[in-house]
């Protein structure tokens, strides 16, 4: 991990909570919002979170799995979202949901009239802005935690440290 915290201390409330007290608690309440606050289908939901999640390689968010009225994506899920293209899985929001947070994290230039009207012919207006912030917040969130190191030490069981 990058940053030094202090001993019998919990990272994730250190950096998130106490560094910036200003930014900090801020930024949490925007990512808990993301969950709490959004009306787009589980499914849709885990595919657009799940693909920015392997395209930042956050340990944490790779294993995590949103749960809404206690339901779960299946188990084959993650790997059906590596293969967006061709799993047999989704239908063609859940397709478009994984497509749009690719695109938005590798190429978002890339993000042509041809994607918007395929996109649009799926999704509200309404909708493509709720995903837009959910995917800010996730690809945000999510290289920050990487990049100093913080999944490691909130991973769930199924993923060990190394």
């Amino acid at each position: 991990m990058i940053i030094d915290v202090p001993e019998g201390r919990d990272p994730i409330e250190y950096v998130w909570g106490e560094m910036v007290p200003g930014i900090g608690p801020a930024a949490s309440q925007f990512a808990l919002a993301v969950y709490s606050h959004s009306t787009l289908g589980l499914r849709e939901f885990e595919a657009a979170r799940l693909r920015i999640a392997q395209i930042n390689g956050c340990l944490f968010c790779q294993d995590w799995r949103t749960e809404r009225d206690g339901q779960k994506v299946e188990p084959e899920f993650a790997d059906a979202v590596a293969q967006w293209r061709t799993t047999e899985l989704f239908d063609d929001r859940t397709r478009l949901a994984a497509e749009y947070a690719e695109r938005y994290a590798l190429d978002h230039h890339g993000l042509d009239e041809e994607f918007w009207t395929r996109f649009l012919d799926r999704y509200s207006q309404r909708h493509a802005v709720e995903l837009t912030m959910c995917l800010g917040s996730w690809l945000g969130f999510g290289r920050l935690n990487r990049v100093f190191g913080l999944d490691a030490v909130c991973v769930l069981p199924s993923h060990p440290r190394s």
